[in-house]
């Protein structure tokens, strides 16, 4: 094993410094602990600070550009090209970081939870907390690794100078996708070690026919399987967590004809507001030994943590192993959808909790993407804003939207699932007017759908988006199911709603070719 990391440039004789290879949870813990980088709540998680990044970093990402790949990443996507010369220069620079008598903790996983598609993935790092954080969202390894396999330099204390590697600022995750290499600097925050793997995954599994998705998934006592499609803090954890089904997991998955499989080996949850009550098995498994809190308040008398103070971050997290979860599918796959569900943080107000789509309306409303981009899981997002992120995922999507969107209408076609669009933003009037929907209207929703109590209710269409709304659901408000019915003001609903179907068209019209062919599943409204 050691011979891999002497080649990469590893100094492996650090005397009197140490290299620890594959160290327990506990052990990981301790060292933490010891560092004084963390400290232990009365349960026993360990919580952490990441200081000025509490969240992704994501104008500073990058991506090797050469003849293999300029023409396969969708440049566009806010992704900075980088020459394989200055890309060879800023990976020495941080392995001579590396290895400046430091202490540095390397762990070997794997992601993907497929005996063939998976990918290994070797993190070197000088944080045994980031070492913790990957085992529990890369997946115990699978197999002897190999050339195909990725590599994540992990320096989150080192600061770049943006002269010198051409770059925006002084931090930076850069990706080589010929070398399976990534180089995170600058960072503390651990979201982007995942997000590096994930956004791998992404570009190879197309080539297999196989649709990477940004989702959360769980089945049913029936084996009936439910994905959660939807930017961080639009629901998918909580969804795809819900009590009464089994997790396969809750943010990364694959799906091709044999099935659903998980990419990770734990989650990564947003704890602001985290209780009992609301999110049982998340709260639960947050509160063991082995849990991971980024920038969550702690008392340092009780060592109670506060999850609803947002003194250091709204986007506070948690990360443990999806073995700390009590209603979990243990082999992380599941069959084929029966139902797909695009979670949508709707900040105007106007679109319903839930509508059906056709097929020409799952391709658009997939591409388009629409959401909130809410406080905290960006740096700079002080509060909701109105967002298009392709595929629902589109920082961590490096081909173009319509390759994946291609996959998307040919396992509609293959596997006769349903999709719907699901409204997990606000009821009543925009942000600011208007209150968020409640979490428990929602599980109903997503709870009468899963018992296939919808699928045949009669509907209503929606002049403006052109969506079948459902005319009654157990348990729901008539007028939440419309949210005309919920504005006071009736105009004031029309000239917002019209604003936001005619924004959708032009955002479309970005995609060319792909927006004309799938205009059938456009809204009504256009000017």
């Amino acid at each position: 094993m050691t011979s891999f990391y002497q080649s990469l440039g590893i100094n492996l004789d650090r005397s009197p410094n140490n290299i620890y290879f594959n160290l327990s949870r506990a052990e990981l813990v301790e060292q933490a602990v010891a560092r004084g980088i963390g400290k232990l709540t009365k349960d026993g998680a360990l919580v952490v600070k990441t200081g000025k990044y509490t969240g992704r970093a994501a104008n500073d990402r990058y991506i090797v550009k050469s003849a293999a790949t300029e023409n396969t990443v969708w440049w566009e996507n806010n992704l900075h090209p980088m020459t394989p010369e200055t890309f060879a220069k800023l990976k020495s620079h941080v392995l001579n970081f590396l290895n400046d008598s430091k202490d540095l903790f390397v762990t070997e996983r794997s992601v993907g939870a497929d005996e063939v598609h998976n990918i290994g993935a070797r993190l070197v790092t000088t944080h045994p907390n980031h070492a913790l954080f990957s085992t529990h969202l890369f997946r115990e390894k699978m197999r002897d690794f190999n050339n195909t396999d990725y590599t994540i330099l992990h320096a989150p204390e080192l600061k770049l100078d943006p002269k010198e590697f051409n770059l925006r600022d002084d931090v930076a995750v850069v990706t080589c996708l010929e070398t399976n290499t990534t180089i995170i600097c600058g960072t503390l925050y651990a979201g982007e070690i995942k997000k590096s793997m994930f956004a791998a995954m992404n570009y190879r599994l197309p080539e297999k026919n196989i649709l990477p998705m940004h989702s959360g998934a769980s089945r049913l006592e029936n084996g009936e399987v439910s994905i959660f499609f939807g930017l961080s803090g639009t629901g998918k954890t909580t969804l795809s967590t819900d009590e009464g089904t089994f997790l396969i997991g809750d943010d990364e998955h694959g799906l091709s004809e044999a099935g659903t499989f998980n990419f990770e080996g734990g989650c990564y949850a947003k704890t602001y507001k985290l209780s009992a009550e609301t999110e049982p098995e998340i709260y639960r498994a947050s509160n063991k030994f082995g849990a991971l809190l980024e920038n969550v308040v702690m008392d340092e008398n009780t060592r109670i943590v506060d999850f609803d103070d947002m003194t250091l971050a709204e986007n506070g997290r948690s990360s443990y192993p999806l073995s700390f979860i009590e209603e979990l599918e243990k082999s992380s796959r599941g069959n084929t959808p029966k139902h797909v569900f695009f979670l949508s943080a709707d900040a105007f107000g106007v679109l319903p909790p839930v509508a059906k789509l056709t097929k020409e309306q799952a391709m658009f409303y997939f591409v388009l993407g629409y959401t909130a981009k809410l406080a905290g899981t960006e740096v700079g997002v002080k509060e909701p804003s109105a967002t298009f992120s392709p595929c629902f995922g589109a920082p961590f999507m490096l081909r173009h939207p319509s390759e994946y969107a291609k996959l998307l209408g040919e396992y509609i076609d293959k596997l006769g699932f349903n999709v719907w669009l699901i409204n997990t933003g606000w009821t009543g009037g925009s942000y600011g007017v208007g209150q968020r929907f409640p979490l428990k209207i929602t599980r109903k929703i997503i709870r009468g759908i899963q018992a296939n109590e919808v699928t045949n209710t009669p509907t209503e269409m929606d002049p403006i988006f052109g969506l079948q709304i459902p005319c009654e659901l157990k348990d729901v408000p008539a007028d939440i199911l419309n949210p005309q019915m919920s504005w006071a003001n009736q105009n004031d609903y029309v000239t917002k709603a019209q604003n936001l179907a005619a924004s959708f068209h032009k955002q479309m019209e970005k995609f060319g070719d792909f927006y004309t062919e799938n205009i059938k599943g456009a809204p009504t409204f256009k000017n």
